[in-house]
Order: structure tokens, then C-alpha cells, then sequence
């Protein structure tokens, strides 16, 4: 399996590999990609949750009580539950979120998948989107898996971020490289 450094280096990318390479033994990654996905919905709507995995004053087994509280609301999976848990031991639930991306990252990479972000003036329409989609699946040679977002700031075009690439067709880049070479 290819794994970049980056995210083997990173506190957060170890545990990510490790619960991987857990989940794939188990044949697993689907149902622990899914408990992530609650996860991740969980916190973002919960302040107190949040609040839970950072706050440095409550104990380990605090902790870890609360969160297999919330696996079993959840409806996790045993091994995403015992993983919660080994985290809280190891007083990392703070790195959760980092955790959660990592694991996406490797899980994408596993199957041949590259994330790519999209930023236009105004939102794109599914037409838009999915033809964009298979242009940038012709261009990098795997499946793209895109994500939209709107900057009105853009004024108009498209910024496309795939991994460390940036292909920047907006409005707003191209009066600023006119503005700057009408200075010289």
C-alpha cells in the first residue's frame, strides 16, 4: 500500500495507518469509514462532544466512558469503539479530527482515489460538476472525488486544488497578473 511520508509522519497519520491496517485485515474499511463519517457529523454538531475531546482536565477513563457512551449512540462498529477507546487512553481523542482525515486520505489513496476541491465565484450545477469530474479523472488518471465550494471573491472562473496542485483559472488572478504587468 502507498502511503505518502506526510501522513505516516504526522501523530494522527500513525494511528490512521494502524486503524487502516486494522480495518483492512478485518475486512472493515466500508463500516470504519462510515462510524468516521458519524463521527465527524457528531462533532461538528455538538459543541459539548467537541468540547469532550479536548478538554485536557478530564480524565482518561472519563473519557474513554463517554466515548464508548457515544459509540453506542452511534451504533460504531466494535473496532472503531475499541479504537475510540485506545485513543482516549493514550489522551489523543484531541487529534481525532486529524485522525478521521488521515484515515479518508489513506482509505482514498488504497482505491485509487484522489480528492480534489473546487472553488467557483457561484455555485456549479450537478452538469457542472460532473463534467468537471471527468476532465479531472482524465487528467490525473484516477478517480477524482470532488468537492465544491463558493468565493464570491473569485469574481468568476474556477480554482482547482488536487493534493499539492493548484490550477488557478479565476477572474481575480488574471486582473491581478494585469495589474501587475501594466506596473513594470
Amino acid at each position: 500500500m502507498d502511503i505518502s511520508a506526510g501522513i505516516k509522519a504526522s501523530l494522527a497519520g500513525r494511528y490512521a495507518s494502524a486503524l487502516f491496517e486494522l480495518a483492512s485485515d478485518n475486512g472493515a474499511v466500508t463500516a470504519v469509514e462510515s462510524d468516521l463519517e458519524k463521527l465527524t457529523a457528531a462533532l461538528d454538531g455538538s459543541d459539548d462532544l467537541a468540547a469532550l475531546t479536548t478538554n485536557p482536565q478530564l480524565t482518561r477513563g472519563v473519557q474513554g466512558s463517554a466515548m464508548a457512551g457515544v459509540a453506542e449512540a452511534l451504533a460504531l462498529s466494535p473496532l472503531t469503539t475499541r479504537f475510540l477507546g485506545v485513543l482516549a487512553a493514550n489522551r489523543r481523542l484531541a487529534k481525532l479530527p486529524a485522525v478521521i482525515a488521515a484515515f479518508k486520505a489513506i482509505a482514498a489513496a488504497q482505491r485509487g482515489e484522489v480528492t480534489a476541491t473546487v472553488t467557483s465565484a457561484h455555485p456549479l450545477s450537478a452538469d457542472q460538476l460532473a463534467a468537471l469530474k471527468t476532465r479531472l479523472t482524465v487528467r490525473e488518471g484516477r478517480t477524482v472525488m470532488l468537492t465544491a465550494a463558493v468565493d464570491p471573491d473569485l469574481l468568476g472562473g474556477l480554482v482547482v486544488t488536487i493534493g499539492s496542485t493548484r490550477i488557478d483559472a479565476s477572474i481575480r488572478t488574471r486582473l491581478n497578473s494585469l495589474a501587475q504587468s501594466m506596473k513594470a
